[in-house]
């Protein structure tokens, strides 16, 4: 669908408000990452085409802003993850604004608001070809549970289908939400030198974890003073290379979500509109 991104944007800095308000109050880290750290580093804010945005948090924080987020965030928010909702079907929470209704995908159907990705971030090894083998094994999983929830059918009944026919076979996604956890929780966060930013980035986000990470930095974004890392840049130019250099427009990338609704609580939804 066609929408005004600036809206949207405005929504999801709100999000990221409260999250922040809920760090300070209960003595909890968080960073911005991704693409949303880029914002803030070359923009000051938002990547101008950037419709989401991403924070990690060290796991012992993460872990526990999921277990007490019901109690501390403002009533219309929620925090969202497999271990609270057996329909969710990603391995990272997200905290929603249940003020609005978003579906990204139609083939990866779930009904929620408009979000911040949540990601925890986990100890990682320090000798490169531990950090391969681990982060082979973790992207396996990982695309095992995608299959497990993607229609099994979105490219025909062919051979296509027979990959996520089997990842359901094995076992059902609950099983694979496990075993991508289990695989990411290998390595404690405070026992090791390196961590891992964003076990989707690979080994790109594998960073010295008190020389990189460190205590949270405020940095601008939109006018606010958010939280970066130690050091931006080393974990930037190890991710990205040159982040400083917008990417050409075919490298650009854009969710371009399948309904967006930002006046209407998602549980007001009428489901038949997908059909």
């Amino acid at each position: 669908m066609e929408y005004d991104i600036r809206p949207l944007q405005m929504r999801i800095l709100q999000i990221l408000e409260v999250i922040q308000q809920v760090c300070e109050e209960h003595g909890l880290r968080y960073y911005m990452i991704d693409g949303t750290l880029i914002g803030a580093v070359r923009h000051k804010g938002f990547i101008p085409w950037d419709d989401d945005m991403d924070i990690g948090m060290p796991r012992p924080d993460y872990e526990k802003l999921l277990a007490n987020a019901k109690d501390w965030l403002p009533k219309r928010y929620e925090l969202v993850c497999f271990e609270n909702d057996p329909t969710y079907p990603l391995h990272f929470a997200k905290v929603q604004d249940a003020e609005s209704t978003l579906i990204e995908r139609p083939h990866l159907y779930y009904l929620g608001g408009v979000y911040v990705d949540v990601f925890p971030i986990d100890g990682a090894p320090s000798a490169r070809w531990k950090q391969r083998l681990w982060n082979a094994k973790y992207q396996f999983l990982r695309k095992m549970l995608y299959f497990s929830f993607r229609d099994p059918y979105r490219h025909g009944h062919g051979a296509s289908s027979w990959v996520p026919l089997l990842a359901r076979w094995i076992q059902p996604m609950a099983g694979w939400q496990k075993s991508v956890k289990k695989c990411m929780l290998k390595y404690r966060f405070e026992d090791c030198d390196y961590a891992s930013v964003n076990h989707n980035d690979g080994l790109g986000a594998m960073v010295p974890r008190k020389a990189v990470l460190g205590e949270p930095r405020p940095i601008e974004f939109e006018g606010k003073m958010l939280w970066g890392m130690r050091d931006n840049h080393f974990y930037l130019t190890k991710l990205f290379g040159d982040y400083m250099t917008p990417p050409p427009a075919d490298k650009i990338h854009q969710h371009h979500f399948f309904y967006m609704d930002l006046e209407h609580p998602y549980r007001t939804f009428d489901k038949t509109k997908l059909k």
